[in-house]
């Protein structure tokens, strides 16, 4: 997300950065490529000139043109800008009442009962709710199914009365069984349409009127651009919702919509959607946000993510291995499937300061640690046991076995030499303050 966005931003500003001099036709002249590469976002074009024009005046407040090293003063107050055109401070999802009712709204397509199931993982998992899920989409086919087959998935009962064409009345009976059987968050998944209409408009607000939601979210596609406001507004002025959820914001999204929408409906962006995945649903941090968007990465949430998904035990593990010298390949492929399940490379590239810069818009492989496991599995256990066993023969069936290329064991024995050699580094006091920072 914000990759293009990033580099013409990124491209803007080198020329202020560092020590050099400073004046104030140069921060004008920046500033109009800033505003360039808002608008090649998809950025309004208001929203535009009122950021560029507050960067430059709080530049020039600020002594900017004097101060010692000018460049960076001058990112900062462009960090900050985005920060504040993101929506300032995280924004958090109210789940007051008895049960709390979150009802989504937004047009089809917009990934919408998928968001649904992502937000009820959320709340199951970090904040212990017990959370029903309600399909009160009577009119698209296979919404009730779609939501009922992720619900299996997540462990989260499903409230639907597929006979029953009335949404009004399918979410009153939702909140009768909720406050029967003490759930504590219902979450309503309401239908969508192609284009704002003046039927599901009224419906939406009926819904709303009968179930009295302590939280209305508007999930919309981030792919959509200026459109993706312009439909924000319109649902905003009937329903007054409380925040956005941003879906695909892992796909390729100029970021227009992320940095236009607070703007425009005075509403924050609760969550983003970072992939297909049932746990890709991101609470949204401004700040953080911002740093990613100056290639400052994200190393809190890198952080958080990794201590939801490592191990306590396998980290254990593999420490004690370690410290016996039998790290093998069956231990590699475990280290590398917990990265995976810390979400897409791509997004996790993202985190990293500097990394995006340095990979300077190449394409990052999805895929790749699937002919790493072919590998490992071509293998025969006391291979993957007993890395050193593996010879130029052993190599070449191994490679036939995979379906690959010897070129490609080859990188995977440097990668396994590399990650082996890296980890008894970290033994001792080193490992141990790693361990620390992952909350282990």
């Amino acid at each position: 997300m914000f990759e293009q966005f990033s580099q013409r931003l990124d491209k803007a500003l080198k020329t202020l950065k560092g020590h050099g001099r400073i004046t104030e036709i140069n921060v004008a002249e920046t500033m109009k490529e800033v505003r360039r590469a808002l608008l090649d976002a998809d950025v309004n074009f208001k929203i535009a000139k009122s950021f560029t024009e507050d960067v430059k005046q709080k530049a020039l407040g600020q002594k900017v043109l004097t101060s010692l090293k000018p460049g960076q003063l001058l990112v900062k107050i462009v960090q900050d800008e985005l920060t504040a055109l993101l929506g300032g401070q995280n924004a958090a999802l109210s789940v007051t009442g008895k049960p709390a009712v979150i009802l989504m709204s937004g047009l089809q397509g917009s990934g919408k009962t998928t968001c649904t199931a992502k937000l009820a993982k959320h709340l199951k998992t970090k904040q212990a709710k017990k959370v029903l899920l309600v399909a009160c989409d009577v009119y698209r086919p296979a919404a009730i199914e779609q939501l009922q087959v992720l619900g299996e998935q997540i462990d989260v009962a499903v409230f639907a009365q597929p006979e029953n064409n009335n949404p009004v009345e399918i979410a009153k009976n939702a909140l009768q069984h909720a406050k029967t059987h003490q759930f504590n968050v219902v979450i309503i998944d309401t239908a969508g349409r192609l284009a704002i209409d003046e039927t599901l408009m009224q419906e939406i607000d009926n819904i709303h009127k009968a179930v009295r939601p302590s939280e209305t979210l508007f999930v919309v596609d981030a792919m959509m651009g200026q459109d993706a406001v312009n439909t924000a507004k319109a649902f905003h002025d009937l329903l007054q919702f409380d925040g956005i959820v941003l879906t695909k914001m892992d796909g390729d999204t100029r970021g227009g919509a992320a940095l236009s929408i607070k703007s425009v409906v005075n509403k924050p962006i609760k969550f983003i959607g970072t992939g297909e995945k049932v746990d890709a649903l991101d609470v949204f941090y401004p700040n953080r946000m911002a740093e990613r968007i100056l290639g400052m990465g994200d190393v809190v949430t890198l952080v958080e993510r990794a201590q939801e998904q490592v191990d306590e035990e396998e980290a254990k593990r593999i420490h004690r291995k370690i410290s016996k010298n039998q790290f093998g390949y069956d231990d590699f492929l475990s280290q590398l499937k917990q990265v995976q399940r810390m979400g897409s490379m791509k997004d996790l590239v993202g985190m990293i300061p500097g990394a995006s810069k340095a990979l300077n818009g190449a394409e990052v492989d999805e895929d790749a640690f699937k002919g790493v496991e072919a590998l490992i599995q071509s293998m025969t256990p006391k291979e993957r046991q007993q890395p050193k066993l593996l010879n130029h023969s052993r190599k070449k069936r191994i490679a036939k076995g995979a379906g690959l290329q010897m070129d490609d064991i080859n990188k995977l024995v440097k990668q396994f030499e590399q990650m082996s050699k890296m980890m008894k580094m970290m033994q001792g006091g080193k490992s141990s303050k790693l361990m620390q920072m992952f909350g282990k």
